[in-house]
């Protein structure tokens, strides 16, 4: 239930609104424009007469819910959430490049893959440190190591780092050192990781599973909003359907899905998606003609030898090549790089 005060309302009387409803049991949520101030009610709304909210003269009207995720609804929050990491904006007219390996495998390769897509114009640097593989004999990547590692690199070039974990037991670590924490397809669903970073006030990328319903990863991000953290970014990265000729199925519908059900920014990962380099820059471009707030790629300098993932990485030329693209598609959509 939304509570839709009317314009110039005193505060005096918005708190004697608020006090009443957290006293049935309600949690508020508070949202303010220039031309609106409203009241989500979060929890069990069963004990309110809404006849008797309507008969207070400072409510405008009452707008209930039908969808199981509150605080991400876009009711909530009429406006584009905007995330911001140190000189970075994700969201709003801003438009997002996140680039960098699948993993990382020594210094010299991600300081040299953070340099040129640094040059290129990418605004934050991704890369694995803990790998989530489907076979236990795949490379898993240099945990701990690959951390520092991506930290010597954010050194070298000022980009943000994104990586991914995949335990509570890392979070503080990973509050500690990382830009960015991202929760993997994998792991949306991972309840008890959910609710861990939900604690943090860290931004969270959160990806959708592989054959998660919109509304599963809308529900997956309220976890984390419901503990507090409302530093969210949704990222579609392509679902499992019966078409095995990708090695996903990237669902581009679900953008303009997400963008009028949430204002959470969404992001793309054409990478995953299609699985094959050649299909990363047409995906990507498409993804911002339907109105992404921004791409995931990746982006190896020899991925022919890349420890995984190589058969979908771009090169630092061909990424260069791509951002220029994107710039022109991106100024169409009213979109700044």
């Amino acid at each position: 239930m939304i509570i839709v005060m009317k314009p110039k309302t005193p505060q005096n009387e918005i708190e004697k609104i608020k006090c009443k409803m957290e006293s049935l049991g309600c949690e508020i949520h508070e949202s303010k424009g220039h031309n609106y101030h409203l009241l989500g009610l979060v929890g069990d709304t069963s004990k309110i007469d809404p006849n008797q909210i309507q008969a207070n003269r400072n409510v405008e009207k009452l707008i209930f819910v039908q969808e199981p995720y509150k605080k991400v609804n876009r009711l909530f929050h009429p406006e584009d959430t905007l995330i911001s990491v140190k000189n970075e904006t994700i969201g709003g007219n801003r438009f997002t490049i996140i680039a960098g390996p699948c993993s990382v495998e020594s210094e010299e390769q991600i300081v040299s893959i953070a340099e040129e897509i640094n040059e290129a114009g990418a605004s934050f640097l991704r890369g694995g440190a803990f790998k989530p593989r489907t076979s236990p004999y795949s490379f898993q990547g240099l945990r701990e190591e690959g951390l520092e590692l991506l930290k010597i690199a954010r050194e070298k070039t000022g980009l943000p780092i994104v990586t991914e974990i995949m335990s509570v037991d890392y979070v503080e670590k990973f509050v500690e050192d990382v830009d960015i924490i991202q929760i993997g397809a994998r792991n949306m669903q991972n309840f008890d990781l959910l609710k861990e970073v939900g604690k943090t006030d860290k931004p969270i990328l959160l990806k959708r599973g592989m054959s998660a319903t919109i509304e599963e990863l809308l529900m997956a991000a309220e976890y984390i909003m419901s503990e507090g953290n409302e530093n969210i970014i949704l990222c579609e990265r392509g679902i499992r359907t019966f078409e095995n000729y990708t090695r996903n199925t990237l669902d581009l519908s679900a953008i303009p899905v997400i963008k009028k059900l949430s204002h959470l920014p969404v992001i793309v990962d054409p990478s995953h998606a299609a699985g094959l380099w050649w299909l990363v820059e047409p995906l990507a471009k498409a993804a911002v003609a339907v109105g992404a707030d921004g791409l995931m790629i990746e982006v190896h300098n020899d991925p022919a030898n890349a420890k995984c993932d190589g058969q979908q990485s771009i090169k630092p030329e061909r990424f260069k090549s791509l951002i220029k693209s994107i710039k022109k598609i991106a100024d169409i959509e009213g979109k700044k790089m």
